[in-house]
């Protein structure tokens, strides 16, 4: 399968709620690399880079997201691949 890179925004109750450590345990099991970091206005920026079925089966969680959030809307654009390695929680 190819490579894609995805980057978007997850909006709801997605801060407070073990949501961008989640999203990074999750990707490490996909082998998905990339990043996610809060936002001011309460929504959760992503950037993920991986095999495509990998990449979507990560955007498909993001839409539940863990246990205590909820995710009101996932808004992923395509991008050209960064190259980018492993998986960050940006502060």
């Amino acid at each position: 399968m190819a490579r894609i890179c995805l980057h978007g925004y997850v909006s709801g109750k997605v801060q407070g709620v073990y949501f961008r450590q989640s999203t990074q345990e999750q990707a490490e099991s996909l082998d998905v690399d990339g990043w996610a970091r809060n936002l001011d206005d309460g929504r959760v920026e992503v950037l993920l880079e991986g095999e495509e079925g990998a990449v979507r089966e990560l955007e498909k969680w993001l839409a539940r997201g863990p246990v205590k959030a909820k995710v009101t809307a996932v808004e992923l654009e395509p991008m050209t691949p960064q190259g980018i390695a492993g998986f960050i929680v940006r502060r």
